[in-house]
């Protein structure tokens, strides 16, 4: 069971009504993929393009836009627990709804599908995925997004 804290700090992009329930089945189905059966807590922040350079500029020293950051609570597996709840914290997911509308488009794929994989590749990040410098767990990390994708009708393209 996954406990997920949904918070909206944009206005620029109208969320679908299904998006909280579309992104808590994408974060199911990467825990089920992962193979974490703990009860888990995921705070995703939906935020603008200005939002998100300005978060990448403070924490990573990027001055530039981006689609999504992960900020993950835990390492090597281990990650502290809510004291309230029991629940082991996994991070926070920080979409750019901004970007994932132009990707989508770009793409050529649906908003849905966007949103869904960016926070499916954030929660890999999350469960300490890389795919910066080794290109195998690069190739690992893919496999395991598209087996969450398809665990919920959407496919990588």
């Amino acid at each position: 069971m996954v406990l997920i804290n949904f918070s909206n700090r944009q206005r620029k992009v109208k969320l679908p009504q299904n998006v909280k329930t579309l992104l808590t089945s994408a974060v199911k189905a990467s825990l089920e993929v992962e193979g974490v059966s703990e009860p888990a807590e995921v705070n995703i922040t939906f935020v603008s393009d200005e939002g998100i350079k300005n978060i990448n500029r403070d924490f990573r020293n990027i001055n530039k836009s981006t689609d999504v950051l992960s900020f993950p609570l835990g390492e090597n597996g281990v990650y502290d627990v809510n004291p309230e709840n029991g629940r082991i914290l996994l991070g926070d997911v920080i979409i750019s709804v901004e970007h994932a509308l132009i990707q989508a488009e770009t793409f050529g794929h649906s908003f849905d599908r966007e949103m869904a994989y960016l926070t499916v590749h954030s929660i890999f990040h999350l469960l300490g995925y890389d795919h910066i410098d080794e290109a195998e767990e690069k190739r690992i990390m893919r496999e395991r997004e598209e087996a969450a994708l398809s665990a919920i009708g959407l496919q990588i393209i």
